[in-house]
């Protein structure tokens, strides 16, 4: 049963009058689509608009995104002024991105930074992983680490180098593993949520107006295979 953000049940994990980060939940898409759904972008607008009582058109930046069966933090700009400097830090890669996933098997290596070529194919909306790079390829790396294994599923903290389409999905499925509820990158079956289990778990920046580095984590669905892993 997918159950997406509302004004109502969002999550906000911070809040000032420059930015508001949020837990995006699993089937919330960041904006919208072919699908017409409503994205996660208005429903933040709408609590904005509720919890402020503003009147008129509430402004909202989108800075980054994440995909849509992915969680986690998310970060809106609520100024023109913090999404241009917010844009900037991404662009330059001043910001630090780490995720949690379940995958299955194992890697090998207890840790490892992979390096991989990953190429896009628009018409299936997936990325192909190259261990030497091919016509149209963009060079992607990450960092993991099994923080736990548990019967059937391993628990790994990535660091991201690169922000590549379905980077994390791709490199993952490229080593041999599947990251639970994956179907399009190897996973066995679908979660019932419609979800994966891969969420941006924790992402330092600093804040756009105060200057000062900002740490935001975001809890994990609360659901048994995360429950039983942290």
């Amino acid at each position: 049963m997918k159950i997406r953000s509302t004004p109502e049940n969002l999550q906000v994990l911070y809040e000032d009058n420059h930015l508001i980060v949020v837990n995006k939940r699993c089937g919330d898409i960041v904006q919208g689509d072919q699908t017409g759904d409503e994205p996660l972008s208005d429903v933040v607008k709408k609590y904005i608009a509720k919890k402020y009582n503003k009147p008129g058109a509430v402004f909202l930046g989108v800075v980054h995104r994440l995909d849509r069966p992915t969680s986690g933090a998310i970060i809106f700009a609520r100024t023109s002024k913090a999404l241009t400097r917010l844009n900037k830090a991404f662009a330059e890669k001043e910001t630090q991105k780490t995720y949690w996933t379940m995958v299955s098997p194992a890697p090998e290596k207890s840790s490892a930074t992979l390096i991989h070529y990953l190429k896009r194919n628009s018409k299936q909306n997936k990325s192909y992983a190259h261990d030497k790079e091919v016509p149209d390829s963009k060079k992607a790396s990450l960092s993991y680490r099994i923080l736990k294994n548990l019967d059937r599923f391993s628990l790994l903290e990535i660091d991201l180098h690169t922000g590549r389409h379905h980077q994390i999905r791709a490199q993952l499925h490229k080593l041999g593993c599947a990251i639970k509820g994956d179907l399009k990158y190897g996973a066995k079956r679908s979660n019932p949520d419609g979800g994966i289990h891969l969420h941006a778990r924790k992402i330092i920046f600093n804040h756009p107006t105060k200057k000062e580095p900002l740490t935001i984590t975001a809890p994990t669905p609360n659901d048994g295979l995360w429950n039983d892993a942290i």
